[in-house]
């Protein structure tokens, strides 16, 4: 029961340290394949934390805390944009440049406003997003009553009718014995972030290869110059790519700070955007393949966060910083070993110019 328990955390963690890993992921797929490489994605997922956690703690609201971080997280995908789609500049440099003044500037932002050593103040609850547990969705369930007194009573009462029967069917399956368990600690127990962060996998890929927008975004990425024959706009969908890319790293940001963390601390991304990179070559650039290899990485982080300090078969005990430093000395052996010839879009990284 132990080993079974022990199974049971190691991928409930997975789950939790894969979400970043998995929105910078997805924002990253959209980018590029546009034809935009994105090396800012970790500076972006720093601001998007950073601002989600100082609005949070400033107007004590986790929403408009989210929101302020996709704002942010967008405006500095804009700033990419400026400098790699209208002024053709070097993507690489952009990004990295990005990266630089993201790092900078929360460290110098935290400590003006908060005088906190560039962390924020730890946020509330409230200013934070909640687990949801199986207590939850019981006194949902058990406090749940309709009413008519008043119109905004009947869509609260409405809006609640509709979660009632997923919240009837949730609560049945935490209660069956053996599987009750496994599935209250797995499934639930997660922000609605997370929930987002896997939903956001399907609608990519409908997104990308079922509509106009997807099929477009994918023939600028591969052929920018028979997109523009067709006399569509190639800066003006790079730019909507990007738009997509900021949101997702904003929510990325948003949910190290104000659910995995409870506040901002200086470079808390510690890497999770170049992760993500990595996942995407990894995955070849397609949706449900980033999704398992960003849950790689997540169980490969999980597991050396498990294994510190324990005894290992024959070698005994490793040091801390060995397995703190494990799932990115995987990462380099996966993608030099084990991903074959991954082929990225065709105009990546080449600004687009105009026939005339």
């Amino acid at each position: 029961m132990d080993f079974v328990n022990a199974i049971v955390q190691v991928l409930d963690s997975t789950i939790r340290l894969s979400v970043p890993l998995l929105l910078a992921c997805l924002a990253g797929l959209f980018s590029e394949r546009s034809g935009i490489f994105d090396i800012g994605l970790e500076g972006k997922m720093l601001v998007g934390a950073f601002a989600g956690a100082a609005a949070a703690s400033v107007f004590h609201s986790a929403f408009i805390g989210l929101g302020m971080a996709i704002l942010i997280s967008v405006a500095f995908a804009m700033v990419h944009g400026f400098a790699s789609i209208t002024h053709r500049g070097n993507q690489i440099v952009s990004g990295v440049a990005i990266n630089f003044i993201a790092a900078g500037s929360t460290i110098i932002l935290g400590q003006a406003w908060f005088q906190q050593g560039g962390r924020t103040p730890a946020l509330q609850p409230g200013e934070r997003f909640e687990s949801i547990t199986a207590d939850v969705i019981s006194n949902f369930l058990s406090t749940y009553s309709f009413s008519t007194a008043s119109f905004a009573d009947f869509l609260a009462s409405i809006r609640g009718l509709i979660l009632y029967l997923p919240a009837l069917l949730i609560d049945a399956l935490a209660r069956i014995p053996g599987f009750g368990p496994i599935f209250a600690e797995l499934v639930l127990g997660h922000s609605i972030l997370v929930y987002f962060a896997f939903a956001m996998v399907p609608f990519t890929w409908w997104v990308l290869f079922r509509t106009r927008f997807g099929l477009r975004l994918r023939a600028v990425g591969e052929n920018p110059a028979a997109v523009d024959t067709a006399g569509i706009s190639v800066a003006w969908l790079r730019y909507r790519a990007l738009i997509c890319t900021g949101i997702l790293t904003g929510v990325a940001g948003a949910y190290l700070s104000m659910v995995q963390n409870g506040g901002f601390v200086k470079d808390m991304t510690a890497g999770k955007g170049y992760i993500a990179l990595a996942a995407l070559i990894f995955a070849k650039w397609k949706p449900v393949n980033a999704m398992f290899a960003c849950l790689l990485f997540g169980f490969l982080d999980a597991a050396s966060i498990r294994l510190q300090g324990s005894p290992l078969p024959i070698v005994g005990k490793v040091s801390a910083q060995f397995m703190q430093a494990l799932p990115y000395v995987l990462t380099v052996v996966l993608l030099a070993g084990f991903i074959g010839k991954a082929i990225p879009p065709r105009a990546g990284g080449v600004p687009y110019v105009k026939e005339r």
